[in-house]
């Protein structure tokens, strides 16, 4: 959540930031209400608790008809102060509850529109140009004996697969790639739970606009992660880090679980929107005042990652009506993809300054006090897009692939053959 104080002195910014992102402006006056009313609830709740405290000590030195009086007295004022302590709780839940609804402040650099507003920062790569008519993945997973949707959807419903032979050991590989990379640029690797509880899932603002997309077994009321960002935000909640140690970052791998609800119809053709599949994410925590040039280099050791691939790819600044309630800045990878002739996304990172923090209470302490941390994220590789885009940027005229040669250490070969 945004910081209050921030919202009580300039509450025109909030609101500013509320309509670039497409959200509605109203709930900035709401906030402010509830608070103004906690704020006063709070202030009779302590006013009423110094008076039994008062009391309590002329109590303690009165004698006879004084005491009784007194005793009285204190019995009445006793449940002025619960009824007040029970008003004030109240109102605090209320309070929480609307600048929960609040998404965070928006990066003044962030571009402001809608989804296709998003401005183009660069192009790496130049897209191949075939001498032969190029095949699509779901025909190259087929020849390969890589990719099953067929045998997915008889199985598990619309939007699943199976990864087989080839396609299977090529998830194993861009895996340790990707692990490998992240532990020499300096990340711990975790494998976390993809299941979570309410207080994760809400902390990290995935169940306010995402929530049509997530999971809930609601017989045990835990979710499925959409990403390994949940677990991995949720890890140092309720802690305070030491200042010296950030930034803190990890690597998790998971297997990741969304509905895609609200996509009928889009890419309904093999293994680019998925319901369930496996994703290297990196997370890290650190102070606010570095936010922005950790954010840099996340979004650099993905260009890496997608350079050892040697797939081309554009680096996008998503626009503010594209981005999630957490971030306030948000940079995608998409890759080139021969027979869609179009650039789509494979990885993205976000900056979600303190706002993921505040929610899951992650703090620091340095000289100047206790703080909220900055949380970034960053998909270093998602397993089937990537799969995607090394197939079909890597084929050859007879369905053969060549693999990328930072892979190759890890598959024993230099080419997936037809089965």
């Amino acid at each position: 959540m945004i910081d209050i104080k921030i919202l009580r002195e300039n509450p025109d910014a909030v609101r500013a930031s509320q309509k670039n992102r497409g959200e509605d402006e109203t709930i900035v006056d709401k906030v402010l209400a509830s608070d103004d009313a906690r704020r006063v609830a709070l202030s009779e709740f302590e006013t009423l608790r110094a008076e039994q405290n008062t009391l309590s000590k002329a109590v303690a030195t009165a004698k006879g008809d004084e005491k009784s009086a007194l005793l009285e007295n204190a019995k009445t004022l006793a449940g002025k102060v619960k009824e007040a302590d029970t008003k004030r709780a109240e109102l605090e839940e209320i309070a929480k509850n609307n600048i929960m609804q609040l998404s965070n402040i928006l990066d003044p650099s962030a571009p402001i529109g809608k989804e296709e507003d998003f401005v183009v920062i660069e192009h790496v790569g130049t897209p191949r140009t075939f001498d032969f008519e190029a095949k699509d993945h779901v025909e190259l997973g087929k020849l390969l004996g890589a990719i099953d949707t067929e045998r997915g959807a008889k199985v598990a419903g619309s939007r699943s697969y199976y990864l087989t032979g080839s396609g299977a050991m090529l998830e194993f590989a861009l895996v340790n790639y990707a692990i490998s990379s992240a532990v020499q640029a300096g990340f711990t690797p975790v494998i976390p739970p993809v299941l979570v509880n309410p207080s994760a899932m809400e902390g990290t603002g995935f169940l306010g606009q995402a929530a049509e997309n997530v999971y809930h077994l609601e017989k045990d009321d835990v979710y499925l992660v959409g990403t390994s960002e949940v677990p991995l935000a949720a890890f140092h909640m309720d802690e305070v880090l030491p200042v010296e140690k950030l930034p803190i970052r990890y690597a998790g791998y998971s297997s990741c679980f969304r509905r895609e609800a609200g996509t009928y119809g889009k890419d309904t053709r093999g293994i680019i929107r998925v319901h369930q599949f496996d994703k290297v994410e990196m997370f890290s925590f650190c102070h606010p005042d570095q936010a922005q040039e950790e954010h840099k280099r996340l979004l650099q050791w993905e260009k890496d990652f997608l350079d050892a691939m040697e797939i081309p790819y554009r680096v996008i600044d998503v626009a503010s009506g594209d981005l999630g309630s957490s971030a306030n800045r948000k940079f995608d990878i998409e890759a080139w993809i021969p027979t869609q002739n179009a650039y789509r996304e494979v990885t993205s990172t976000s900056n979600c300054t303190e706002f993921q923090a505040r929610r899951l209470n992650i703090r620091f302490k340095d000289a100047d006090g206790t703080k909220s941390v900055a949380t970034l994220n960053g998909t270093l590789v998602a397993i089937p897009r990537m799969i995607v885009a090394i197939l079909e940027n890597h084929q050859n005229a007879d369905g053969t692939v060549n693999i990328p040669k930072a892979l190759q250490a890890f598959l024993g070969t230099e080419r997936f053959e037809l089965v």
